[in-house]
């Protein structure tokens, strides 16, 4: 393994989010700031604390909104960086240079996970200001948001791939993944939604992704841990796999 080749990937994508850092963490935490603002503290204080396990619903929206964030600029973050090099053309160069599949998905997707999970920590920490919440199982925490951001930044991966335009690169975080989180319980607990729409929502993946950190900060969810988490390890393993067969075949590599 050329572990020079995926640091020099790795340190090239950091810098390059580094140099637009105010920006690029201003908009989501402001964005996610204004949601806790807004739910948690104006409307959270005529919530019925029995409705979400005891905890104030401030608190009970704060691992939604951290993931809602983590989906977002993982996948984004992902597939900025690998289309960039095939706009410019500089995907050629690493094409023909001593790196293989590891050694890129090192670089670019550890890349873009390291950024989201910046961004989430210091909206953990301004969510603090506003929010009087606690982490029930902290290791395991840490490691679920670990595990979210490096599925969804190899997600992102296989998007910036596919993509042949920027639009291309907004069409699944904008009109997929966005709704799919606020429909996934970030605000609400299954419980809440009449049939058949309760029913419904456990269709919807995401939801299971949200109360998977839910359980970790709370204690308590709408479905079984190990089956949130079981979910997060298969659509990693699943991204891992597709990505090795893109680099195998070439597949949007030389377009």
């Amino acid at each position: 393994m050329n572990i020079r080749g995926a640091i020099a990937i790795l340190k090239n994508e950091l810098m390059r989010f580094f140099r637009t850092a105010f920006g690029s963490i201003l908009s989501p935490v402001l964005t996610t700031s204004l949601y806790i603002v807004v739910f948690g503290a104006a409307i959270g204080s005529q919530m019925d604390p029995a409705q979400f396990g005891g905890a104030s619903y401030g608190a009970f929206i704060v691992p939604g909104l951290i993931m809602l964030t983590l989906l977002s600029e993982s996948t984004s973050n992902a597939s900025f960086g690998i289309y960039m090099p095939k706009f410019t053309g500089a995907i050629y160069e690493l094409l023909s240079a001593p790196v293989g599949v590891t050694e890129t998905i090192i670089g670019f997707v550890g890349a873009a996970a390291m950024k989201s999970l910046i961004i989430a920590g210091i909206i953990l920490l301004t969510a603090r200001v506003f929010v009087d919440y606690s982490i029930a199982h902290p290791l395991l925490a840490i490691g679920y948001i670990v595990l979210v951001a490096a599925a969804f930044a190899l997600f992102g991966f296989i998007l910036g791939l596919w993509a042949d335009g920027f639009e291309k690169l907004q069409i699944v975080p904008m009109l997929i993944l966005m709704p799919l989180t606020f429909l996934g319980g970030t605000f609400y607990s299954i419980d809440m939604l009449a049939e058949p729409w309760s029913t419904v929502a456990q269709f919807n993946p995401i939801f299971y992704l949200i109360n998977g950190l839910r359980w970790t900060f709370t204690g308590s969810s709408d479905v079984p841990i190990g089956v949130a988490f079981g979910f997060t390890v298969a659509f990693l393993m699943l991204c891992v796999g597709f990505i090795a067969w893109v680099f195998k075949t070439g597949w949007r590599l030389r377009e």
